[in-house]
């Protein structure tokens, strides 16, 4: 078989970054980084571990371990008696600056291996404790009681790792740039225990050394904060206070963060981890095989990451494969515009954040239609590589680099794909250059390039050029712009777009100012682009209360904003006023009630449902928005809405629920409804979108889960179960089933297609 184009040039790539320094075995452990100015009080000297000064900013001490703790979270090895542990925790929510209600200790060690952190949790009401998702990576864990830490390698005081625990074991992790993009589908290997006593709870991870990036080996500098949450009390405490401003994401504020001294990590590893797999399949398809035919397949290949550096990774690729990725989220689409999905194959995720372009997040989410925010292109989107029309096109190798080099951020990317008849997919080569430099204390400029060859549109190469700039000053003032331009054969003028955003967000008040150009041909096709040929301009402003007659209140807001959408030649297209209230209560819950005053102009018509088109013309309505969300804390959670108004030329009701019944500590069900009685001049139809996620979990490392969806306006029914067990740190076996159901026809649904596949995994480091 021919090599990938793109395996070819990233491994020239790779040979020349190698080339310029000796490899990891070689080097000697570099001098301790004393001359790293430390962001807060001199280091504690032995015994003593923290440190706290006048101005609340915190330095604690790693200790180095002989003999490490056993890792099963009682608690009971010698060093927790010898070492004195850290504590003081400050609040953050409900009573900002005060100590915390429920006291936390913990403790930061390490040695040749692996970083330990272990906490005690007390709790004056251990009944209460909310603890009802074990599964890794568990959408709920952060709605538990958890502990959540934060390690900021590099100290540069925005990038870094996110560590998530609960107390049944229930774990996350996440990768976290400029101190806004999570990446929460990033995994790493590390490991935790915890329990539950009649005095709280307690925990220990382990964390190899091998799973971080870090400057080189010997004595480091690095920014830690821990936030641990009382879920019952709806209480948020920092080991580093974090002002309230910065809400439940202020654990994301590296630059609030304490410093940690006296870290040594090693400096002499291969670094290297290989990945290989091994897949079988049954499938059968009546759109490939009228006979319904079953078809027997199998393949295999491999993942391998690479430390050029401490702090530069290479990943590479050989026929990829994403049988075990759980189906898309169905979403509900009455525009005319695309729905974006996101990413959730795991060879895209890591560093995925350094990608992301113009303060658009690596992975956003779907917003208001008329909101010029969600309009953003995204130049680079990873999900254009290996999906065609929903189908998956076959990856035949590549690789990407991502990291750290001083005080600039990498990212490269090169991947070929092969061709798939089915979808009219052609082989194509993808690549991306991407590389921001920090500036001040955390802000970022930054370059982006973008090529696809063939293009899908034309002939020849798309390419994509960009520069931005995000610029945060103070705790709560943001400004970021970008300016980008693209170049596809037969498309000529009108190919760039720009946006402008300032953005003031306090805690008692905000306002956010926008504008955003994007051009007839602007045409980037590694990326996302939901609508084109726009003018749009934002403003919006919010004044928020604390009001402390009302106990029950935690905060009130009160927001007023304006969208205005014009063509490339200034005709309106979009107007929307809106006017919205919101109540936080101390409990959890929260409620909100928004009026919206909608203009929209349609150049064409469009289809919104089968066989009913929306005529061209201009469309003033109305409509009325009230939403409550049921705290983590019950045992029925999640969001409930209800709307009523107009839409276009006639009217629409939608009443929705989205949340999470618990049945047990292992069994959950997550239920989704959506429904739209739209009534039209044109015609009148309803629009159903029921979902049900089923997980049962049978400890954190295996579990199963089933995602049954409807949705009526492509009158599909599908199931997607997949069982999934981490044999070993890193290692899986999936068993995974999918079937897709066509209800149009009375009676029960016809099957279309279905598969079983089984998928095995062997992570090996080196």
């Amino acid at each position: 078989m021919r090599a990938p184009a793109g395996a070819c040039c990233l491994a020239v790539l790779l040979t020349s970054l190698a080339a310029g320094a000796a490899p990891p075995p070689a080097q000697s452990p570099d001098p301790p980084e004393s001359h790293v100015a430390i962001d807060g009080p001199p280091p504690p000297l032995p015994p003593a571990v923290m440190a706290r000064d006048s101005r609340g900013r915190v330095t604690i001490r790693a200790v180095r371990v002989g003999r490490p703790p056993r890792v099963d979270g009682a608690l009971d090895d010698p060093v927790y008696q010898t070492i004195t542990p850290i504590s003081d925790f400050i609040q953050q929510e409900p009573d900002e600056g005060a100590p915390a209600t429920e006291p936390t200790r913990v403790w930061v060690l390490f040695d040749r291996e692996n970083l330990y952190i272990s906490a005690r949790c007390q709790d004056s009401q251990p009944n209460r404790i909310v603890a009802n998702d074990m599964r890794r990576d568990g959408r709920n864990i952060g709605q538990n009681d958890n502990i959540s830490v934060v390690l900021d390698t590099f100290y540069d005081r925005r990038n870094g790792y996110e560590f998530l625990i609960n107390s049944i074991g229930g774990m996350q992790d996440a990768q976290i740039t400029d101190e806004r993009d999570v990446n929460r589908d990033w995994n790493t290997v590390w490991t935790l225990r915890s329990r539950r006593d009649s005095e709280g709870w307690t925990a220990e991870i382990a964390i190899p050394f091998r799973s971080l990036r870090y400057r080189g080996g010997g004595a480091q500098v690095w920014g830690i904060n821990i936030r641990r949450t009382v879920r019952w009390k709806n209480e948020f405490q920092y080991l580093s206070p974090v002002p309230r401003t910065y809400g439940v994401r202020g654990i994301l504020r590296f630059s609030s963060a304490a410093t940690l001294v006296g870290i040594e990590p090693p400096s002499r590893s291969l670094n290297l981890e290989v990945k290989p797999y091994a897949v079988s399949s049954v499938r059968a398809d009546r759109a490939v095989d009228p006979t319904f035919g079953n078809d027997l397949d199998g393949d295999a290949g491999v993942d391998a990451k690479y430390g050029l550096t401490r702090s530069l990774t290479a990943d590479l690729t050989y026929r990829t494969d994403f049988a075990q990725v759980e189906d898309d989220d169905q979403q509900v689409n009455l525009t005319r515009f695309s729905v974006f999905f996101p990413e959730k194959r795991e060879f895209f995720l890591e560093g995925q954040g350094i990608f992301a372009f113009g303060g658009v997040e690596s992975a956003p989410r779907p917003g208001n239609i008329f909101a010029a925010a969600s309009n953003t292109p995204v130049l680079f989107f990873s999900r254009q590589i290996g999906l065609s029309a929903g189908r998956p096109v076959p990856i035949e190798g590549g690789g990407r680099v991502t990291g750290k080099a001083g005080r600039y951020s990498i990212g490269l990317l090169d991947i070929q794909t092969d061709d798939n008849p089915a979808v009219a997919a052609r082989a194509t080569n993808f690549a991306v250059v991407r590389l921001k430099r920090d500036i001040f204390r955390r802000s970022y400029v930054g370059v982006i390039g973008t090529r696809r060859s063939p293009a899908v549109s034309a002939d020849g190469a798309n390419l994509a050029l960009g520069m931005d700039a995000n610029l945060s000053f103070f705790e709560s003032l943001n400004i970021l712009g970008y300016y980008a331009r693209t170049r596809t054969e037969g498309r000529e003028g009108e190919a760039d777009s720009h946006r402008v955003r300032f953005d003031y967000d306090a805690d008692l008040f905000g306002l956010q100012a926008e504008r955003l150009s994007v051009g007839r041909n602007f045409n980037p096709e590694v990326g996302f682009l939901r609508r084109r040929d726009f003018i749009g301009n934002l403003a919006q402003v919010r004044v928020s209360r604390r009001p402390r007659s009302l106990a029950a209140v935690r905060k009130v807001s009160l927001e007023a904003g304006l969208d205005y959408i014009t063509d490339g030649r200034h005709r309106l297209e979009n107007r929307q006023a809106r006017l919205t209230a919101r109540t936080e209560m101390q409990s959890g819950d929260s409620w909100s009630l928004q009026y919206e005053r909608n203009f929209e102009y349609l150049p064409a018509s469009f289809e919104i449902s089968r066989g009913i088109l929306i005529p061209v013309g201009s469309y003033h309505f109305q409509n009325l928005r009230a939403s409550y969300t049921l705290g983590s804390q019950r045992r029925v959670a999640g969001d409930l809405t209800v709307a009523r108004g107009g839409f276009y030329a006639g009217d629409r009701t939608e009443l929705g629920y989205r949340g999470r019944v618990e049945m047990s500590a292992r069994l959950s069900i997550e239920p989704g409804v959506t429904l739209n009685w739209v009534e039209l001049p044109e015609g009148r139809f309803t629009g159903k979108l029921l979902s049900a996620r089923t997980t049962m979990t049978f400890s954190p490392s295996m579990f199963v889960a089933a995602l049954v969806q409807y949705n009526s306006a492509n009158s599909l029914l599908s199931t997607n179960a997949r069982l999934r067990w981490e044999y070993r740190p890193g290692s899986e076996v999936f068993f995974v089933y999918n079937d897709g159901r066509d209800s149009v026809p009375p009676g029960f649904p016809v099957l279309m297609n279905r598969s079983f596949t089984v998928k095995l995994t062997r992570l090996f480091r080196f």
